[in-house]
């Protein structure tokens, strides 16, 4: 069984790391409102970010199914987010 004593330092020690978490979290937001601010689209770097966590096989088996499920849709270029997709310019 653990003491008192040691069931507080490891309490402080959980706190400590969430304040750590909280300002890791904060400095990512704000390197996000930055790349805003430069004209990059912050939801696709999210999407980079959560890409890059994944390995290469899980990337490559989630890329065919998206590619598979999207051939199904049967005349999906001419459904209005089709045209759409087909007309709007990605900026770089």
């Amino acid at each position: 069984m653990l003491s008192n004593n040691q069931i507080a330092t490891v309490i402080e020690r959980i706190e400590k790391m969430e304040d750590e978490k909280a300002a890791v979290a904060l400095d990512i937001s704000e390197i996000y409102k930055g790349a805003k601010g430069n004209g990059l689209d912050v939801k696709i770097l999210k999407k980079i970010v959560a890409m890059r966590k994944k390995p290469q096989h899980e990337r490559e088996r989630e890329q065919t199914i998206l590619d598979l499920y999207l051939a199904a849709v049967e005349g999906f270029e001419k459904t209005p987010l089709g045209e759409y997709a087909a007309c709007v310019e990605i900026e770089v």
